[in-house]
C-alpha cells in the first residue's frame, strides 16, 4: 500500500513539474504579425451596454467603439467590429474569431490562465457625488456626521455599510436606484451619494443647468478596472495594445473619449 501511495505521489509531482515546464515554454503566437500584415484589428464586443457600446443604425457606437478605433489608428490598423452576446465574448476570443475584446470588461483573475488584460483604460468603481463647493469632502473619511445616499443593495451600499462601522455619525440612506440617490443630494435630502462612476458621471453630464450644481469627488472610492482582453499567448499584441493605450493617455485622447461619452 505504501508503494502505491508513493507511486501516486511521484506521478502527481512529475505531472505538476511537466505542467510548469509546458507553461514556461509557451511561445508567442504570431498573432501580431498576422494582424499587422492584414492591416485589420478584429474587435469583439456586446453592443447592448450604452454608453460603451450600442447598436446604431447599421453599425455600433459608444465609448469602447471610439477607443477601439483610436487604438487601431495608433497601431496603423483599421478596425472591424464583431458582435456577440456577453456570455459568448471570451469563447469568441479563444476560438480566434476576434483578435481582442473591448466591451466594458472587468479584469477577472480566474480567467488569467487563458487570457491577458491590458492596462486599465477606465475605472467603473464607486465615486462620491456632492454639492458643488463641498471641498471639505475628499473621501469617505470626511463623511462623519453626514447623510450618505446609496442605491439599495448595490456595491455603494455595501461600502457605505462598512464605513458606517468606522464613522459613528454616518447616516446611510438607501434609495431604489442610483438616480434616486443622486436626486436626494440635489434636493438636499442627503449630503453626498455613493454610486458607480458610470451612473454618477452620466447624471452630472445630463443634468439641467437650472438645477443645483453637483460635482464628483476626484478620488474614486473603489476600483473596478475595464481593460482590453487578448489571448494569453498573444504577448506581442498585448504589448502593442498597452503601448497604444499609453500613447492615447499621454496625448489626452483617452480622456477626451471618456469625457465625450460620460462627461468630465
Amino acid at each position: 500500500m505504501a508503494k502505491i501511495v508513493r507511486k501516486v505521489f511521484l506521478w502527481t509531482v512529475a505531472s505538476m513539474i511537466l505542467l510548469l515546464i509546458l507553461n514556461g515554454c509557451r511561445t508567442e503566437s504570431g498573432a501580431w504579425e498576422r494582424i499587422e500584415q492584414s492591416g485589420l484589428l478584429r474587435v469583439g464586443l456586446d453592443p447592448t451596454y450604452p454608453p460603451f457600446e450600442v447598436t446604431e443604425g447599421e453599425g455600433v457606437a459608444g465609448l469602447d467603439v471610439d477607443l477601439a478605433k483610436a487604438l487601431a489608428g495608433e497601431l496603423g490598423l483599421s478596425s472591424e467590429f464583431v458582435y456577440f452576446g456577453y456570455d459568448g465574448l471570451y469563447d469568441a476570443l479563444a476560438t480566434e474569431q476576434v483578435d481582442v475584446l473591448i466591451s466594458a470588461l472587468v479584469m477577472v483573475p480566474g480567467r488569467t490562465r487563458d487570457f491577458a488584460y491590458s492596462e486599465p483604460y477606465f475605472n467603473a468603481g464607486e465615486i462620491l457625488v456632492v454639492p458643488a463647493g463641498s471641498d471639505d469632502i475628499q473621501g469617505m473619511a470626511d463623511l462623519d456626521g453626514s447623510r450618505l445616499a446609496v442605491e439599495l443593495g448595490a456595491q455603494g451600499h455595501v461600502q457605505a455599510t462598512q464605513w458606517s462601522k468606522r464613522l459613528a455619525d454616518l447616516a446611510v440612506q438607501p434609495y431604489g436606484s442610483a438616480e434616486e440617490a443622486l436626486e436626494a443630494v440635489s434636493d438636499a435630502e442627503a449630503d453626498a451619494a455613493l454610486v458607480d462612476s458610470i451612473s454618477g458621471r452620466l447624471f452630472l453630464k445630463d443634468r439641467p443647468s437650472d438645477q443645483p450644481p453637483l460635482m464628483r469627488v476626484p478620488r474614486p472610492v473603489t476600483v473596478e478596472p475595464y481593460a482590453v482582453v487578448v489571448r494569453i499567448e498573444d504577448e506581442m499584441l498585448l504589448e502593442k495594445v498597452d503601448g497604444a493605450l499609453a500613447s492615447l493617455a499621454a496625448t489626452n485622447q483617452l480622456e477626451a473619449i471618456i469625457n465625450h461619452w460620460l462627461g468630465g
